[in-house]
């Protein structure tokens, strides 16, 4: 699939779930509660385990999986970027080292159990639940960042931006971070998956930092034992959070082939 066509599949399955989980609040209303697994008057309604609207309970039910998903993304590479790079350009073996080596460690870590584990002691809040899952991406991230960096590092182009005295900020940012650009772009898709898995497994298994209390993964464990009488109330939230990743990575892989194209050597001649 060419570029273009990616990027536009991406966009779609990236808006419509986007829109509900952010819109959805704003359009939902609260109705009384009645039988549990119900059908309701046409193919989209009924109730859930509860007896709420299976409707309402998705349009409330995306906007704390996407938004620490999303602000876990960012923490991750607003840390993982500079240690990468002063890893890489680092002139010093003993910097480098102490930079990587704790990484090793984290990496060791069973990311689902530690992430259980900081969420329950703290009663699921939401922004230490984008910490830890940014701490849990970040090791990867950097590693990446500082194996791409690494090459560029040390070009004859970079040594002449030192030898002519440029800052820090223009040899790393300037230089570096267009050189970057194509991998960050890439791994970003991968990260905003593995978000969405680790924040949605923690609700699923009943750790869910939305105030309501039913987030799309809630959902899909609530109701599961009712999907023959209400099968919306699973296939619903779980084909928008499907949706949702392959529609964000797909738009990163776009981007990322088309900043290949626009920083590669060819494509200056």
């Amino acid at each position: 699939m060419s570029t273009r066509p990616r990027f536009l599949l991406g966009a779609v399955l990236t808006a419509v779930p986007l829109l509900v989980a952010l819109l959805g609040p704003l359009i939902a209303e609260q109705g009384a509660r009645g039988p549990a697994f119900t059908q309701g008057e046409n193919w989209l309604a009924g109730t859930d385990s509860e007896g709420r609207d299976v409707l309402t309970q998705l349009l409330l039910g995306g906007r704390s999986l996407v938004l620490v998903a999303t602000a876990a993304v960012l923490l991750t590479y607003l840390i993982a970027v500079p240690w990468g790079v002063t890893a890489a350009t680092s002139r010093r073996r003993v910097i480098d080292e102490s930079l990587m080596r704790p990484l090793d460690l984290l990496l060791s870590l069973p990311s689902m159990l530690l992430l259980l584990l900081v969420v329950a002691l703290t009663e699921a809040n939401p922004f230490v639940l984008a910490a830890t899952v940014a701490v849990l991406q970040f090791p990867d991230s950097a590693r990446l960042i500082r194996a791409s960096a690494l090459h560029a590092a040390h070009t004859p182009a970079m040594e002449a931006l030192r030898l002519q005295c440029e800052t820090w900020w223009r040899r790393n940012l300037g230089y570096l971070g267009r050189a970057l650009l194509p991998v960050v772009a890439a791994d970003a898709g991968l990260r905003f998956v593995g978000a969405i898995y680790l924040v949605a497994s923690a609700s699923f298994l009943g750790l869910t930092a939305d105030s309501t209390g039913t987030d799309w993964a809630v959902m899909i464990d609530r109701n599961r034992s009712g999907i023959a009488l209400v099968p919306w109330g699973v296939v619903l939230p779980a084909v928008t959070i499907i949706a949702l990743a392959m529609g964000v990575n797909l738009l990163f892989d776009a981007g990322a082939r088309a900043a290949t194209r626009e920083f590669s050597p060819r494509s200056s001649r």
